[in-house]
């Protein structure tokens, strides 16, 4: 029963997690005002909280081996692709965090929308934005391939 909870969130998660990055990429793309970085911070929590929740129940997936062995994904080439690309989204989101992470700081101090928001730096979290979700999706295929018997060395 845990084996099919822990699936169960990890997709959740894929579903909380792709649509709020895709959002959050969105409107960031929209003129800066309250209501539009109201959507930009809402998107990145959700997106924050889809990573948590990615993250640790795959973790307790695979150490847990509530599924199959760490050794297997170890030795799965596509399974190690998989973390590769997580690695990549995680380091393109610490930037994207922090910089939002100051603008909403701004905002809840009174700041104007319009002296937070930098248009290319949003421009650029939103290129990021897709670019993450790409990656996720890339993640699924690599997850498919190996749920398919695909990956395993030997």
């Amino acid at each position: 029963m845990l084996r099919i909870i822990l699936a169960s969130l990890h997709l959740v998660a894929l579903g909380i997690g792709l649509g709020s990055v895709l959002a959050r990429g969105t409107a960031l793309r929209e003129l800066p005002t309250r209501e539009s970085l109201r959507r930009v911070f809402r998107a990145d929590l959700l997106w924050g909280i889809a990573a948590a929740l990615w993250i640790s129940t795959g973790l307790w997936r695979l150490f847990g081996e509530t599924e199959k062995t760490a050794s297997f994904y170890f030795s799965n080439h596509l399974f190690l692709t998989k973390m590769g690309l997580l690695v990549v989204v995680l380091a393109f989101e610490l930037w994207a965090a922090s910089t939002l992470g100051r603008w909403r700081r701004a905002v809840g101090r009174g700041e104007a929308p319009e002296t937070v928001f930098s248009p290319s730096v949003a421009r650029r979290i939103a290129t990021i934005s897709h670019v993450e979700a790409t990656l996720v999706v890339l993640m699924v295929v690599l997850a498919v391939s190996m749920a398919r018997g695909f990956g395993s060395r030997g």
